[in-house]
């Protein structure tokens, strides 16, 4: 059980960090010349939100959410704790502002394209999409190093906590039947 919700986090991880990553290329990189163009862009842009964004933030969540509790040892663990919070603000990035703005441009830019809009109102859209893209994209590799590097975010267990004493050489040397040397 363990090894399957571990395969499913980490393809749902790579799933979510490639679909951001096409998402940002096609923005930044598809031909925009004519309004029937942008709008078929938005088009392509909704459906990658749609159909591997969504998806992929809502299995990582969910594999990462019941690992925890299937695992226990992961519930006491801060960067656990730290990877969930920040699954939850993904999927809220994900499910509010991008793909929000991703419908939104695509509504928008077909009513550009049939001249019912100007060409303005998409302009603070993408200013507010591209912030929005850059903090989910950065939270899911932040995502990823915490799940390979793990670091210890909380304070060790009190058994781990308290450094062992050194060995006391002088019991040594009165169990052998010699004197203390001089300090």
């Amino acid at each position: 059980m363990r090894k399957v919700l571990k395969v499913l986090h980490s393809l749902a991880a790579c799933g979510l960090i490639g679909g951001l990553g096409c998402y940002m290329i096609l923005l930044a990189m598809a031909p925009q010349d004519t309004p029937a163009a942008y709008a078929d862009l938005r088009q392509s842009i909704a459906a990658i939100g749609t159909y591997v964004l969504l998806p992929s933030v809502a299995i990582a969540l969910v594999s990462g959410l019941v690992s925890m509790a299937t695992h226990h040892p992961f519930l006491n663990k801060g960067w656990a704790l730290v990877k969930a919070a920040m699954g939850i603000f993904m999927l809220k990035g994900v499910l509010t502002v991008i793909g929000a703005k991703a419908d939104y441009a695509a509504v928008v830019s077909r009513k550009i394209a049939s001249g019912e809009s100007a060409p303005e109102v998409l302009d603070a859209a993408l200013a507010q999409e591209w912030l929005a893209l850059g903090v989910v994209m950065a939270l899911s590799v932040a995502n990823v190093v915490l799940g390979v590097w793990r670091p210890r975010f909380m304070p060790r267990s009190q058994t781990e906590a308290k450094p062992k004493a050194a060995p006391d050489v002088y019991a040594a040397h009165a169990d052998s039947g010699r004197s203390r040397p001089a300090a």
